[in-house]
């Protein structure tokens, strides 16, 4: 069956105006102009929107989405199965969240007892979830299925109190971090002091530790724009960089 952009738009709950701009951007042509100079979209491009939208929904940029869909590698039946996994996650967490609410609720109202671990399992599950997404393949590229496994399990079953300590150690850790960036120098005492909180704050995550893990995720730090930018606003400018270097002259002389 075939749609005129009007007809595409109301199928799909997308404005024409946005139909248009996907047009524009080489991302979804119309299957032909008609001789009125109407867009006209065919059962190829109906399914390739569905996927736009998939994809957008998955919070992927729209230059992500149009290199992925244009790739000759591009598999609709993986893309499809991997959104399907995504999504289950997705409700998962949701399901999480709102079972945490609603144990809060009925726990304000004198209705049921709430334990501290139920209190911040949501919580965690949705750190870990956001974590995952985020940063997931390249950790497990990095360290292996079974470790990143062991240290998502070690954390979702963290106690209230080991819970509140490892956010206070990260905080504290930031502070000390940018005490060392005003004073410029890797080696100084409040740098090796927050590689040491570091090393403590990993303590919460990983089953073990070494000196070589400690270093190696400190370098990603810096070789990934992502974890980059994450203590960059966290923290301030270098400051993914500062830590890289504390943590080098740590691991190298304890």
């Amino acid at each position: 069956m075939n749609y005129t952009i009007k007809q595409l738009s109301d199928l799909a709950g997308v404005s024409t105006r946005t139909l248009r701009f996907y047009d524009k951007l080489d991302l979804l042509k119309p299957e032909q102009m008609n001789a009125s100079g109407y867009r006209i979209y065919g059962p190829k491009q109906v399914d390739l929107l569905q996927q736009i939208l998939f994809f957008r929904e998955l919070r992927f940029s729209l230059k992500e989405i149009r290199q992925m869909l244009f790739s000759p590698d591009f598999n609709r039946m993986d893309a499809l199965t991997e959104q399907h996994r995504k999504l289950k996650n997705e409700r998962q967490r949701l399901d999480q969240l709102i079972a945490t609410v609603e144990k809060t609720l009925a726990a304000q109202k004198g209705e049921m007892t709430m334990t501290d671990h139920e209190k911040f399992e949501g919580l965690k599950k949705e750190m870990l979830d956001k974590n995952e997404k985020q940063y997931g393949k390249e950790i497990r590229e990095k360290y292996g299925e079974e470790t990143v496994n062991k240290s998502n399990e070690k954390f979702a079953n963290l106690n209230k109190k080991d819970y509140e300590a490892s956010v206070n150690i990260q905080n504290e850790m930031f502070q000390l971090l940018q005490e060392a960036m005003r004073i410029g120098d890797p080696a100084s005492a409040p740098a090796q002091r927050a590689a040491n909180l570091h090393k403590q704050w990993l303590g919460f995550f990983w089953s073990s530790y070494s000196k070589e893990a400690h270093a190696g995720l400190a370098q990603m730090y810096v070789d990934d724009p992502r974890f980059t930018k994450y203590y960059d606003n966290s923290v301030g400018k270098g400051a993914a960089k500062m830590l890289r270097d504390a943590v080098q002259i740590f691991t190298a002389n304890t």
